[in-house]
């Protein structure tokens, strides 16, 4: 781990991570707005993604956001990387009190961090619409479970949707009441992944009142001014702690 970090973190009692999908492109995930990011890439869908990730398109052309979805954001193999088991460990050892983040691909819960806020959901859970009742993503990724590429509910029939926030959709308020309470009681909150351009994500910072804010992210961000540390490097290179 950094030495500026560790002795920020051995100065703390509380500490809470908010990250952003550059906490997960070294597990191989795409982040959306890098020059290789899912924004960025070459789409043959006739519409930009921002619009196919929204609610109203998933309304409108719920087959094309399912093709587009399953190709771009499902991720079944990845696995956590260095930064994702150093959150892990930090938490086990008891220093850190929750993970916050954009992620929506279950890789901190899958390193062994158990407070997570996930504020823009996750591809792990798919409910139907109708009914209510939960699917894992390998059922919505099964052919067998779909209609015109759309995965229907084996109890009522009803289309079964992705538990991630759309773009025209709100954040889950319990997911946002937990996040904005856990940075307000932090000492240290380390924001790491993230551009900070995603709101209304980027402005729970707002309500940091701790001693120490550090910022980890390969660009600068508009908030580095703000920061007690910068470091622009790989997250996972920066937290990695030998076991």
């Amino acid at each position: 781990m950094d030495r500026r970090l560790q002795d920020i973190l051995k100065k703390s009692s509380s500490v809470v991570f908010f990250g952003g999908a550059g906490v997960s492109t070294e597990s191989g995930i795409p982040d959306f707005r890098s020059e290789k990011g899912l924004y960025k890439a070459r789409q043959e869908y006739g519409y930009p993604p921002e619009e196919i990730l929204s609610r109203t398109f998933f309304d409108r052309h719920t087959e094309i956001f399912f093709d587009y979805y399953k190709k771009n954001l499902i991720y079944l193999n990845a696995q956590p990387n260095k930064a994702h088991r150093a959150l892990a460990m930090l938490e086990k050892n008891g220093l850190l009190k929750a993970v916050i983040t954009q992620n929506i691909d279950g890789l901190h819960q899958k390193a062994g961090s158990r407070k997570v806020y996930e504020l823009h959901g996750s591809v792990l859970r798919n409910y139907c619409m109708d009914c209510g009742k939960f699917y894992d993503t390998a059922y919505i990724m099964d052919e067998a479970n779909c209609r015109g590429g759309i995965p229907r509910c084996r109890e009522c029939g009803g289309i079964v949707k992705p538990d991630v926030v759309l773009y025209e959709e709100s954040l889950d308020t319990s997911c946002l009441t937990g996040a904005v309470e856990a940075i307000e009681r932090a000492e240290t909150l380390i924001i790491g992944g993230t551009s900070l351009a995603v709101y209304p994500a980027a402005g729970l910072i707002s309500y940091f009142r701790g001693n120490n804010l550090v910022l980890i992210n390969k660009e600068p961000t508009p908030y580095d001014s703000r920061a007690d540390l910068v470091i622009n490097d790989y997250i996972g290179k920066v937290m990695e702690i030998n076991e």
